[in-house]
């Protein structure tokens, strides 16, 4: 067996291996109402029927949903349905990596289901994943080349085709403010991506010196000044993503870093060579990035300087891994209080 197929096979196993870890029990989260101030539209039923293009859905927010991650992305909603005006109007798209119709997918549904009994949600399997993870190259953390963690590049082919506009946000935030400010932010002309950019960031350093070396791949910045910008918190117009096929575009570049190593970290790169310098600009406070400290220790890691809309443990240290072994950084009891696991039996609060 070749190579290339051989490190695909590994990650789908992986992925099999993650899927089939046990399902931890959560709370029940409390329920929120539409606020009559805000003039929502009518409450989304409640139900795992696809409601996704009904006219009352006035946010669409897309996760992935695994047993590896599944905690944060509990609390993620939690706390999104929390500072929401019109939580009863929101619309999840959860992305499994499960096959459609798998004990673990139909389990992660139904914790999903018993912590938000109101919640209008879908589950969709991850349909590209095996062929997802014969593109991928390692990169510099494993949990990275999870093909689940390339997910937010086909949620154009993977969503109906109704959803114009979704919200996609990682399984490490919680937010503090209504995510209705966030996805009504304009995306001028053709723009597909929305996302806070970080201009002062060293951009050269996402990519290797083999890559700047060449003028024939540098030159795909030449006419635009590309800055960073974190894909965990983005806001996506997926008929104009269509239009443009930009998901063909991230692959032709991931099938070059077969080829040739042009970057280390994971999807990142990829969007950035698309994207960078094409996106619209979303205000710094919907993603204060980076809580989880660096790729290879995790250390703890203070606010950005400014408001606050949404916190970003992205990183290797995630908020629920230090809770549980008893040191947390002084943030994570932001996140804490969004944290719907159940407590282990013997230790439940009377």
């Amino acid at each position: 067996m070749s190579r290339a197929p051989l490190l695909a096979a590994v990650l789908v196993l992986c992925a099999a291996g993650a899927a089939n870890a046990a399902v931890p029990g959560y709370r029940e989260a409390p329920h929120f109402t539409n606020s009559a101030a805000a003039r929502c539209p009518p409450p989304l039923p409640a139900s795992d029927a696809d409601a996704a293009c009904s006219p009352h859905a006035a946010v669409h927010v897309a996760m992935t949903l695994d047993a590896s991650y599944l905690r944060g992305t509990m609390a993620a909603v939690l706390s999104v349905l929390r500072h929401a005006s019109c939580p009863e109007s929101i619309h999840f798209h959860f992305i499994a990596s499960a096959a459609a119709g798998s004990p673990q997918a139909a389990e992660l549904r139904d914790t999903v289901r018993a912590s938000f009994p109101s919640l209008a949600f879908r589950v969709y399997p991850f349909a590209d994943e095996a062929r997802v993870a014969g593109l991928i190259s390692t990169s510099i953390r494993g949990a990275l080349d999870r093909p689940l963690n390339y997910a937010r590049s086909y949620l154009a082919s993977t969503l109906p085709a109704c959803v114009r506009r979704v919200v996609y946000l990682d399984s490490d935030v919680v937010l503090t403010d209504d995510i209705a400010s966030l996805a009504a932010t304009p995306l001028p002309g053709e723009a597909a991506v929305a996302a806070p950019e970080y201009c002062g960031a060293n951009f050269t350093a996402y990519f290797t010196p083999g890559f700047w070396a060449s003028p024939a791949l540098s030159a795909a910045f030449a006419d635009r000044r590309a800055c960073y910008f974190n894909t965990g918190v983005m806001v996506l117009d997926l008929a104009r993503w269509r239009r443009a096929g930009y998901t063909a575009q991230i692959e032709e570049w991931m099938e070059l870093q077969k080829r040739v190593r042009i970057y280390e970290l994971g999807s990142l790169p990829p969007f950035l060579l698309v994207f960078a310098g094409r996106i619209a600009a979303v205000d710094h406070r919907w993603n204060q990035h980076g809580l989880g400290g660096d790729n290879y220790r995790g250390l703890c890691r203070g606010l950005h300087a400014g408001a606050v809309s949404l916190l970003h443990w992205s990183g290797k240290g995630k908020p629920w891994d230090r809770i549980d072994a008893g040191r947390p950084c002084p943030l994570d009891a932001v996140w804490a209080k969004y944290d719907l696991l159940r407590p282990a039996a013997g230790i439940e609060s009377s």
